[in-house]
């Protein structure tokens, strides 16, 4: 009996990460530049992504905001005059399905100035789902050796609202970026109630031309 109800949790946890997440969601490529709005709590900002720039890591950047993932997301981590970085989201199964797929690495095209927006990584192939936010030029990020891989390339650039960037609360500046397993594990309830002041992104979408 215990065999059983174990199998039938299996299949229904496999068939709520179906729901949440599809492979096909992965093979849409972006067009060569695109704007998307975020709204969050301090305001709107407006972005504009160039492909050439990365075209991968565009690729990734829109798949995301096409399939609604950008919403209700903490911008957990907040460095003053340095980044604010999101993208672990609130379900654990759907931060799950895009973290562990990652993309190819690619070179820098385009310098990480301010406002501009790289994704993040910790290694060879993982970037994913968290993109961070430059708040002022950052150009040694353009060559920095980390983990076998050199350089975050710059997939857009903030176009609209970078007043709005930089309201984002910095007051735990960069204690959060040192408890991303618990974020991811917890969610926003662990953020809520031991962290507070936290901002986020309500919702990211597509703007039409």
């Amino acid at each position: 009996m215990k065999k059983g109800i174990v199998i039938l949790c299996a299949v229904l946890l496999s068939s709520c990460a179906t729901k949440k997440f599809k492979e096909k969601w992965l093979e849409k490529k972006a067009p060569e530049s695109f704007k998307a709005r975020f709204e969050t709590t301090k305001g709107n900002f407006d972005i504009e992504a160039v492909r050439a720039w990365s075209p991968k890591g565009v690729d990734r950047l829109y798949q995301l905001i096409k399939n609604e993932y950008y919403q209700d997301v903490a911008i957990f981590r907040v460095v003053p005059n340095f980044v604010a970085q999101f993208g672990i989201h609130n379900d654990s199964i759907i931060n799950k399905a895009w973290q562990k797929r990652g993309i190819e690495d690619e070179p820098v095209n385009e310098k990480n100035a301010k406002m501009t927006i790289s994704f993040a990584r910790g290694g060879v192939q993982t970037r994913s789902n968290q993109i961070f936010i430059n708040l002022k030029d950052n150009y040694r990020l353009d060559k920095l050796d980390y983990s076998g891989v050199k350089g975050f390339p710059v997939v857009a650039k903030v176009i609209d609202g970078e007043e709005n960037v930089l309201k984002f609360y910095g007051g735990y500046g960069d204690e959060l970026g040192r408890k991303q397993g618990k974020i991811a594990k917890e969610g926003n309830a662990f953020l809520k109630e031991n962290y507070p002041k936290v901002d986020y992104i309500v919702k990211a979408y597509i703007l039409k031309k």
